[in-house]
């Protein structure tokens, strides 16, 4: 082989890694490239789906926000219900005691009565006889007689 054989496969030889590499700098290129477009594209992708999701989470805050409200309007509804149940068994024993004393104020004015009968038969309330059976001998109309409260 001669010199120039020899000088000329050299120079093929560093042409052929030239251009092995050159082709493999622009292909890598390429590639970097199409990457940074795919990413951008997915990066624009993900700021739709975030604007989306954005708005999924103001619309869970707000039903949040209205449950929070029931729930609280609930809650006083549930003490107010409570305070007029406390209210309602407070009257109903005070107007217990009050028929209670009623009733035995008529008890005492039919005992003091020279002409009120009072039926002393046992298994007998002579607060239970209408007015009318009480007071029909004397022509007195009396108060109206209630039942006692249990």
């Amino acid at each position: 082989m001669t010199t120039n054989t020899i000088a000329i496969i050299a120079i093929v030889a560093v042409v052929a890694i030239v251009c092995i590499g050159a082709i493999t700098w622009v292909a890598r290129n390429k590639r970097t490239q199409h990457h940074r477009v795919e990413a951008g594209e997915i990066r624009d992708r993900a700021a739709d789906q975030s604007h989306k999701v954005g708005k999924r989470e103001a619309l869970a805050d707000e039903t949040a926000a209205k449950a929070r409200a029931a729930q609280a309007d609930a809650d006083a509804k549930a003490a107010h219900a409570t305070g007029l149940q406390h209210q309602a068994q407070i009257r109903h024993s005070d107007a217990a005691t009050a028929r209670h004393e009623v009733d035995q104020e008529f008890d005492r004015a039919n005992k003091i009565d020279p002409d009120t009968h009072i039926d002393d038969t046992p298994g007998t309330d002579s607060t239970t006889h209408d007015a009318a059976d009480r007071h029909a001998s004397n022509g007195k109309q009396g108060p109206p007689v209630m039942p006692k409260a249990r």
